[in-house]
């Protein structure tokens, strides 16, 4: 899943996509450096980023979203607002990725109901402006689980079909520093909740200083990135949400031949 942030204010590659052809031109080349979905957000997620009123994240969101389906590629949305991704099916997405999980909206689980689509639901304990507020854990990855384990009921309960849900461990969201790393390598407790694991890593701070220097520009942790790809699919991860797509393409290129060989 290739990133493509059509906001001003993302932490790592904000401003760079904001405008239709620069956002059409960036999703272009993350196919073609090997993304299999483009997942399009207009609302930024960074710690601290303050809320974008709907009617804008539509404006940038929606023609990209139409496009990409017109020239047949496979589209995600990025986004808690259940009328943005309401729309954005409605023009061909085949998947809502909701770093909420329906919780920021509570008419999303009524959308992705009635509409069938994909739905990925991250583990979230609150906004941007107080998600570090909330990383207070006894035990990180039991709590998360648990946590995510009763949203997904919650989304059943309302509707939701098991078969559309997709969960992602939150790396980042209400998570500090080791937190991440306790979550990744206790990836088999999420994946035995026995439901397609997305995983989301891509340039985040608990990254920084490994496999790069310390205070680096975010897009140095690709390489770092890439490592996290190839072991997350080695355990059988759905899926890996990356920003620069060449790198885990590579690793994952080398892993599938190596596997094909062993067979």
């Amino acid at each position: 899943m290739g990133i493509l942030n059509v906001t001003p204010d993302s932490f790592s590659d904000g401003g760079l996509h904001l405008g239709i052809d620069a956002a059409l031109t960036h999703a272009r080349d993350l196919v073609a450096t090997g993304a299999d979905i483009v997942d399009v957000g207009g609302e930024s997620t960074r710690p601290g980023a303050e809320r974008v009123p709907v009617a804008v994240e539509q404006e940038r969101v929606l023609p990209v979203v139409r496009q990409l389906v017109a020239e047949g590629i496979a589209v995600s949305v990025d986004t808690m607002n259940a009328a943005t991704a309401e729309r954005a099916v409605e023009l061909g997405a085949a998947i809502v990725n909701d770093v909420s999980g329906g919780l920021a909206d509570p008419d999303m689980a009524r959308v992705v109901a009635s509409t069938g689509t994909g739905f990925v639901v991250m583990h979230w304990r609150g906004h941007s402006d107080r998600m570090y507020r909330d990383a207070v854990y006894e035990h990180a990855v039991d709590e998360v689980r648990r946590e995510v384990e009763m949203r997904v009921a919650e989304l059943i309960v309302l509707g939701v079909r098991q078969e559309q849900v997709v969960i992602d461990p939150g790396l980042g969201f209400a998570k500090q520093g080791v937190q991440n790393w306790e979550i990744l390598a206790g990836y088999e407790r999420f994946a035995s909740i026995g439901l397609p694991v997305l995983v989301a890593a891509s340039r985040k701070r608990f990254l920084d200083g490994v496999g790069s220097p310390a205070g680096a520009p975010p897009a140095e942790r690709d390489l770092a990135t890439a490592a996290i790809s190839l072991l997350a699919a080695e355990r059988g991860a759905w899926g890996v949400r990356v920003h620069d797509p060449a790198p885990t393409r590579a690793v994952l290129d080398v892993w599938e031949a190596w596997r094909a060989a062993r067979s």
